[in-house]
């Protein structure tokens, strides 16, 4: 959702949740563009009524611009950062188009995510198996480790949007069970997602901040 907020702050704000893959890929982007923001570390037992008075469904991320604009999907906090700047052309992929990426970034977001979420968090759903749900949500890191056989990358021998879209949802998959993770025929994409982990990108998305409350004194970031 694209909204507009009146309100008044020195940089643009955004609502994140450090572990959430969501927020991860919007902050991957905000430090590749260099688009410094007010950082607003959610606890998601309890939300500010601030964040969800600009975005009452109350997910993150949550991006306001100076113009106060209201951006509360992670692909559009993506796009409009990169659109501003993009040093390292993550909207121009070596190989394929943008719209290939949004393609393979869709299955993520649909099909992966949802068997993500009851194969690490199965007492959340009824009567699920979540070992039915590693075994579906495999089938896409086959799609994944089968593009990575050619390229460095998804699209390509360098960085493009699509490897950071999806890799914080991939390192989540992983991290529910890393033992078997590492034991899967997966070469290429579990070499792919180690170079992710262990980037400086990585490491620039994942300090730890104190929950915001109104009045705190503004954390900027990157």
């Amino acid at each position: 959702m694209i909204a507009q907020f009146e309100g008044i702050s020195s940089y643009p704000i955004l609502y994140s949740f450090r572990r959430c893959p969501y927020a991860m890929r919007a902050r991957l982007a905000l430090v590749v563009s260099g688009m410094v923001c007010e950082l607003r570390e959610v606890v998601l037992r309890d939300k500010p009524q601030e964040m969800l008075d600009v975005s009452p469904k109350g997910t993150v991320p949550v991006l306001v611009d100076r113009d106060g604009r209201v951006f509360d999907e992670s692909i559009d906090i993506m796009f409009w950062a990169l659109e501003q700047h993009d040093p390292e052309q993550w909207l121009t992929p070596e190989q394929g188009s943008v719209e290939q990426m949004l393609e393979l970034i869709d299955k993520c977001d649909r099909g992966f995510k949802y068997n993500l979420d009851r194969y690490k968090y199965p007492n959340r759903y009824e009567n699920t198996d979540a070992i039915v749900h590693r075994t579906e949500g495999y089938l896409y890191l086959e799609i994944l480790n089968s593009r990575l056989r050619e390229t460095r990358y998804l699209f390509g021998n360098r960085v493009a949007l699509a490897d950071r879209a999806i890799a914080p949802f991939v390192r989540q998959f992983a991290h529910t069970d890393l033992e078997w993770f590492s034991q899967q025929s997966l070469p290429h994409l579990q070499s792919w997602l180690t170079e992710f982990v262990d980037s400086e990108i990585y490491t620039r998305i994942m300090p730890k901040y104190p929950k915001w409350e109104s009045g705190n004194k503004s954390v900027v970031f990157p």
